[in-house]
Order: C-alpha cells, then structure tokens, then sequence
C-alpha cells in the first residue's frame, strides 16, 4: 500500500520472493505432469515414425491421427500445450532433437507477470526530459518508423506536448490511447538506443511499456485508427519480449479492428480530404505487413487473404510530408510481407498437393521476388562496396526481409536434401557433389536459399559495425538466426565450401555479440545453433563431441562430405560480398525436372507454416 501511495513499484529482494499455492493446486500439477510424461513415454515406446510411415501406407486414419495428435503440440511451462506450426524454427529444432528442452524458446524474456495486473489508477512513469523524449521517438522511427507507419512524425509531437502538459484523463479513450501511445514509443526508443544491457526489471524500454498497459481500453469499447495504432505496437513489443502468442493475439485484434473501420477499402466518400485516406492506407498495410510476419513466424494461417481487400499502396503528399521516402519504403515492405505471407500459404500450409502445383508455387513466388528487386528505388539499395563508409538502416531492414524470404522458399528442399546427405554420409555412401541427380530447379532454388543466408549475415555484419543493429529487437536477432540455421545446415550436410564456412562462423558471431550484451533469448537461441551443430557433425561423422567446442577448427565441422578438402582447409576469409552478383541470380526456371521428387518433397513437407521449423526437424534427424 505505501508504494501504491507514492507512486512507486515495490521491489522485493530475491530471498524475500515467495509463491503460495494450496495442496490441491500442487498436486494437480504434478498430476498432469505425470500424465503428460505417461503419454510422451506411451507415444515413445509405442510409436515411432517409421511406425507409423508403415501403417499410413495401409491406412490413412493412421497419418491423420499422428498430424492430428501430438507433433505440433508442446508442452509449456504451465502445463498447457501451445501449438508449434511447421514453418517454425521451433519445430524444426524440435523435429531435429526430439528428446530436446524447447523452453528456451517458449519461456518469455522477462518472467514477473506482475507488470500484467491493471491497478484502478495508473500512474505515469518517471519521464525523461522533453527534448530527449524526442530523441528516444527519433531513435525507434529509425528502426520501426520507416517500415511501419504506427504515428505519424506530425502527430506524435502535438501528442508529446499533451503528454507533459498534464496528467491522463483516465475516464477518456482517447487521452488513454494518447499517452498509451507516447510511452510505447518512449518504450521502443529506449530500446533501440542501448546495444548493453544489465538491468534487472526486462529489456531495455520494459518499464515505459508496462505503464502502457495500464493505460490501454479494454477492447469492447469503440474502436478507432489510434487504437488500431496503438494495438500494433503492443503486439511487436510483445514479440520482442517473447511472449509470441500475446503478439499474436493482439496483431489480430489491430487487424480486425482494421477491417471493421473499412481500412482494407479505398474510400470513396470525397468528403474526407486526402490526408485522411493516406493515413488510412498507411496504418492498414502496416497492420497487414506485421500480421504476415507474425503469423508466418508462429506457424498460424494469415488474418486475411488479399482478395478480401481493396486498398492503394502508401505514397508521399508532398503537403503533408517533410521527407517523402518512408512512404515508398513502407510500400516496398509492406510489398515483400505480402510475398511471405504467400510463402507460407502456398509452401507451407500443410493441404494435399502434387508436385507440380508446388513446383507452380515457387516459380510464381520467385517471380514475384525478381519482380520486386527489379523496382526498388534508389534509396533503398544497398552498395556493398560501400558498407565500410555507410549503410542506410532502411535499407538494411527491407532488404533482410527480401534475403528471408528467399530463405524461407528454399528452405523446405535443403532440409530435405540436406537429410538426405546425413543419411548417405552416416552410411559412408554420399556423392561428392551434392548437387548429383538432382533437377536443375531444385538446385537453383536450394542455391538461391543458401547465398540468401550469406548475403544476409554481410548485412547484419555492416549494421553492427555501424552500431544500427537492434540489440533487443526481434527482426534482426530473427533474421541473423534464420541465416547461421541454414548455413549450419549447409556447413554440416553439403561438402566444404569456404564462403559457407566463413559466413556461418560470422552469422554465429554476430548472435554470439548479442547474448553478450544482455539478449537472454538470442544467448538460448546461439546455444542451441552450437548444440546442432555439433550433433549433426558428430552423425555424419561419428566423432567425439569435443571435436566440435566452440572455437575449434572448421574442418571437424564443415566438411563431412569432402575428407580430403577439410584437410587443406585455408583460413577463413572475409566475405567480399557483392550485391550486383546476388541481384543477377536468374529466377527464371526450366522444364523437364524429375517429377517424382516434386511429388516426393510436396508429401513431405509437414511443415504447416512457422519460420523455426528447419530446426526441428534437423534435430530429429540428428538424434
């Protein structure tokens, strides 16, 4: 009570810290622990996939149950199954190591759940000076502000002066959503301007972002562009802080809330004026681009299909706009999250296809890229040869996201000729060429696959360097870790190749620097990435775990296809990427590829959507 008085938050020391449960709700916990190690146990003694391929072949109920049943279920820290999609690297990490602790990536960043409780009268946070408080929206709208249009610059400074003028009207909506909104801002600047962390209350911004809480309508009371606004910053701080279903949940509120304010519909009612509908255009698609990404990343279907919409892509009003590139940079990005959200409907989804309607998927979805790269504008491309002088975030953020979903449409075939391979090196029966009796197709695209995660680790490289990557941020720490997933599998399963070898070894440097500077979940993540590494090595191989400790030579680890290469092994190089080299990978697909291994691959892909699902998958075959 007396620090409810004065304002502030009690904090308790850590031997102080007690939970009381009653009996009964402990030993109903152990009871469903019990059970739920009864059942894997029962599932484990009594089915294995090879079992159940077996009995699928005689009767299809069989395949059914085994989708149906547990493979994408998970049990959570509470005792409650959460659902893990295939396009996961999640499951796929599951998938590689069964037997494997996948807490680390269902545990949130920040474990009090206190902040979640909502008192009957909020109180403001200690504020920082007016003039840095600009500079903290300075800092995220670098970041987030160009790719996702959730203030406008004009807007937030009329709201920054209300904000220190007086104190909230609590019985307002809109002064609720008002200062709800500057404090997640404040929350996203703080966040993105400290690349070191030590603090003990969350991540960099936690304290600003749970005070928004408190200050955030309940969802029953009327909607409005603002609250659409304010909904899709609390779903990506939520991302950022792990707790994937909340985002999920609440970028689904913004988008529905979206939908019934007409936003996905171009108005024709010419009494609204110009700026109006651009606002308009511009919150829609950035609620659109971050439901694509979040439901691809959690493995869920996408909230709406863009035949259900009618809406022009953002442009600048030179009226209105004092810097007319964020709207074509949100259009461009907006542009490649309407790809992914294609990727995962069309490669993904787990439904009954032939191989020649996946093989009709990708090809449109690499159009569709080629397509892409072929408009970007000026300011947005990135000069490799220029990344020691300087480099544009914007152009660093859109262009991960291009090189992801390159990434994520080759993935489904390297993991599958990447198994392969495992299988063949174990047996001591693998080509030296990986690409042996493979179609031309699938070699193009496993390709583009891989030189996607090269090109991406040289980005995320330059932004470090020029201090611009995102620490805390979940889209850089994502994209570092989906491109050293698919080098470690290449390293691991292809024969050596030096410039695999040197960007895996910088892509896991890269996340090595972040768990180091305070990013608890990127340190689990790069933990795991060392894990599988090693226990692909030591299955291909058959050698001894400590050949395979951090820092080791490459040759113990990279070059499981080619013996007599790993043994000449030069020191790894710099990469000397070049973009124009990237830029002219053809997308363009020939006729004639082997039929039966279209089929082969569209059987096999159980993947169902989730951006974590390479992992899974490597690690059951690694066990």
């Amino acid at each position: 009570m007396t620090c409810e008085e004065v304002g502030a938050d009690c904090i308790y020391p850590d031997v102080e810290r007690r939970i009381y449960v009653s009996e009964s709700y402990l030993l109903g916990l152990q009871s469903r622990a019990e059970a739920a190690d009864a059942r894997r146990i029962s599932r484990e003694t009594t089915f294995s996939p090879a079992d159940v391929d077996e009995e699928s072949n005689n009767n299809n109920e069989t395949d059914d149950w085994w989708y149906n049943g547990m493979e994408n279920l998970f049990l959570s820290r509470s005792g409650e199954y959460q659902y893990v999609g295939t396009s996961s690297s999640t499951y796929l990490a599951t998938k590689l190591n069964p037997i494997g602790n996948i807490a680390w990536d269902v545990a949130p960043m920040y474990y009090d759940n206190l902040w979640l409780r909502r008192p009957p009268n909020p109180v403001l946070p200690h504020l920082p000076p007016f003039e840095f408080a600009k500079r903290l929206y300075a800092a995220q709208y670098a970041y987030i502000g160009s790719i996702f249009a959730f203030v406008q610059p004009k807007h937030f400074e009329d709201r920054l002066v209300q904000f220190y003028a007086r104190a909230p009207d609590t019985s307002s909506r809109e002064d609720c959503l008002v200062y709800c909104q500057v404090l997640l801002i404040l929350a996203f600047g703080q966040m993105y301007s400290l690349n070191q962390w030590s603090g003990t209350e969350g991540p960099p911004g936690f304290p600003y972002f749970k005070h928004a809480l408190k200050l955030l309508p309940d969802i029953h009371e009327e909607g409005s562009v603002l609250f659409v606004e304010v909904l899709g910053l609390v779903a990506y701080f939520m991302q950022i802080l792990n707790r994937r279903d909340a985002a999920f949940l609440y970028i689904g509120l913004a988008l529905r809330m979206a939908i019934s304010l007409g936003l996905h519909q171009e108005v024709s009612n010419t009494e609204m004026d110009e700026i109006e509908r651009e606002h308009r255009r511009r919150v829609w698609w950035s609620t659109y681009s971050m439901d694509r990404i979040l439901c691809v990343k959690s493995g869920n279907p996408i909230s709406i299909h863009d035949e259900d919409m009618d809406v022009a892509w953002p442009s600048p009003l030179p009226s209105f706009d004092e810097d007319l590139t964020p709207p074509r940079i949100l259009a461009h990005y907006s542009q490649l999250s309407r790809i992914l959200g294609k990727i995962g409907e069309e490669i993904y989804r787990k439904r009954h296809k032939s191989g020649t309607s996946l093989l009709a998927s990708v090809q449109s979805i690499m159009n569709d890229l080629a397509l892409w790269l072929k408009d970007v504008p000026s300011e947005l491309k990135l000069d490799f040869t220029n990344f020691h002088h300087h480099i544009s975030r914007e152009a660093v953020s859109t262009f991960l996201h291009y090189y992801q979903c390159v990434n994520m449409t080759g993935r489904p075939f390297l993991l599958r000729i990447g198994q392969k391979r495992l299988e063949a090196l174990a047996a001591g029966t693998a080509s030296p060429d990986w690409k042996e009796g493979l179609g031309s197709n699938i070699v193009h695209i496993v390709s583009n696959s891989i030189a996607a995660a090269r090109t991406a680790t040289t980005v995320v490289r330059a932004a470090a360097k020029h201090n611009l990557l995102a620490t805390y941020g979940f889209m850089d720490g994502e994209h570092a870790f989906s491109a050293a997933l698919v080098l470690v599998m290449a390293n691991v399963a292809f024969p050596y190749d030096e410039r695999d070898a040197t960007a895996m070894e910088q892509a896991l440097s890269v996340l090595k620097d972040m768990a180091e500077r305070g990013n608890e979940y990127i340190r689990a993540r790069h933990a795991l990435l060392l894990n599988l590494r090693s226990t692909l090595s030591r299955q291909a191989r058959s050698v001894p775990t400590e050949h395979f400790e951090e820092g080791s030579d490459l040759d113990a680890i990279t070059n499981a296809g080619s013996p007599k290469a790993a043994a000449s092994m030069p020191t790894p190089t710099r990469i000397q990427a070049n973009f124009s080299n990237f830029e002219d990978l053809s997308f363009n697909f020939s006729t004639g590829d082997n039929d039966a291994f279209w089929d082969e691959i569209s059987n096999d892909i159980d993947i169902d959507m989730n951006s974590d699902w390479i992992e899974s998958v490597l690690r059951n075959e690694g066990t």
